[in-house]
């Protein structure tokens, strides 16, 4: 008996150090982009984004909105999200496809769940091609309580005590946002699989993951979404919860068909195939919004222009050192109204052309050029704190090819006092997110390669 019992202890011990190497190891996730395979061409892909770009911008920086879900309303079906990431929940893993977002803490996906009492009349889920997750189907499913510590750690929730659909006390949340989308739901506890339905030959199972189990979800979700995973700082981000030390992320080519890559955990010779010179800079925190990941942009060049971009007016009055944060889920970098008219009179007054002033991409600042040319364009490099973000032209220029004259447009939007790094900007550029140091990295690479 005794042997029996040292046997046991040694099994124990064993799986133990199992568990804690695989979820050391680097865990990798694929994301698609909203627009792909949609048949756009290059001007539809850049307006497209900059409606997207512009509504989150207002949105995420609006103090009645705690969590970003979706950007606003739009025509024609135009996506709400900008990366899906393909994963699956529950043992068997049932596939879910959530929208990154470094923006929000709060991961969910909507449930095949009955709504509380007399709430069903008004319950709403969104379409999507994936079946709803189906919580009877799993096995190590679990409610959590209303004193569990997830629970204790996300704003909006209440104890849900329905006996008819709680037995026991159980968590619940509830978001709105000041678009008018609501996310209304359970929170729970679920195993997360990572490369399961991507045709990856390597998967990682982690169980415990809290997640909201989504009931009742509004709003403008388009881009043929489950639900959000939440990347953000704050303790029930993705992670956060995983307890790595750092994520990194590298964005394909937007006018490409080719997967883009999370990597949870990366090796420590992440940037051995990079392409130049490793750039680092602090991720400062902004007690205003703990969630975002905030950098300081000190100046931008364009050409031989050097332009100083100043601390916001809120973050010197609140003693803030961040002016700008860098963001998953906006696709054009946005600039306060001052810098952006700075940034395009140096780009007209060294470009020497003619400017579009009325056309079909009234969202950005164009230049008239002739047919198929390819003219040279001033330099863009974004200078942050002990780093320097020196962008290749396709990450900061894009052509529209029409009958007799080519457009020549600067991918950038005019936002408001806050700075915002987008991810066209951030194409084949691998980002690497430090949470034990507070430190971001980058580094061009080719991303389809990773």
């Amino acid at each position: 008996m005794q042997k029996l019992g040292l046997l046991i202890v040694a099994l124990l011990a064993a799986l133990a150090v199992y568990r804690c190497n695989a979820a050391a190891a680097t865990v990798r996730v694929q994301l698609t982009h909203a627009d792909a395979g949609r048949g756009l061409v290059g001007h539809e892909l850049m307006q497209r984004m900059a409606m997207r770009s512009k509504a989150r911008a207002r949105r995420l920086l609006s103090s009645s909105v705690s969590a970003p879900v979706s950007p606003g309303t739009y025509d024609d079906g135009v996506p709400s999200t900008e990366y899906l990431m393909h994963m699956a929940i529950g043992m068997p893993p049932q596939p879910v496809q959530l929208t990154l977002d470094t923006g929000s803490d709060l991961t969910w996906t909507q449930c095949l769940r009955p709504c509380p009492a007399a709430a069903s009349a008004a319950c709403f889920k969104f379409n999507q091609s994936l079946p709803y997750f189906d919580a009877s189907r799993s096995s190590t499913f679990k409610s959590l309580s209303c004193e569990s510590a997830p629970c204790q750690n996300l704003t909006g929730t209440a104890c849900g005590n329905d006996p008819k659909y709680w037995p026991n006390p159980t968590c619940t949340y509830e978001y709105s946002y000041g678009d008018g989308s609501l996310t209304t739901g359970e929170l729970d506890s679920e195993t997360f699989t990572f490369g399961a339905g991507t045709g990856a030959s390597l998967q990682t199972s982690l169980p415990g993951v809290a997640f909201g189990c989504g009931l009742n979800n509004t709003g403008v979700f388009t881009s043929n979404e489950t639900g959000i995973a939440g990347f953000g700082r704050g303790p029930l981000s993705l992670p956060s919860q995983l307890k790595v030390g750092s994520f990194s992320h590298c964005f394909t080519s937007i006018t490409g068909s080719k997967p883009s890559t999370v990597l949870l955990d990366p090796p420590a010779d992440l940037y051995s195939n990079g392409r130049g010179a490793v750039q680092t800079t602090p991720l400062i925190k902004n007690p205003r919004h703990p969630t975002f990941y905030y950098l300081l942009l000190k100046g931008i060049t364009v050409g031989s222009t050097w332009l100083p971009v100043p601390e916001s007016e809120s973050a010197l009055r609140n003693g803030i050192g961040g002016n700008t944060f860098i963001d998953s889920g906006t696709a054009i970098t946005s600039l306060p109204p001052p810098v952006y008219r700075h940034v395009c009179d140096a780009f007209a007054a060294q470009v020497k052309l003619p400017v579009v002033t009325s056309n079909a991409t009234d969202s950005f600042t164009c230049f008239l050029a002739p047919p198929r040319a390819k003219p040279d364009v001033p330099k863009l490099v974004l200078h942050l704190e002990g780093a320097t973000m020196d962008l290749p032209r396709e990450n900061y220029v894009f052509e529209i090819e029409e009958e007799g004259s080519t457009r020549i447009c600067l991918a950038l939007n005019e936002g408001d006092e806050t700075s915002v790094i987008g991810n066209f900007q951030q194409q084949n550029m691998h980002v690497l997110y430090d949470l034990q140091n507070s430190k971001l990295s980058f580094v061009p690479a080719q991303c389809d390669l990773l």
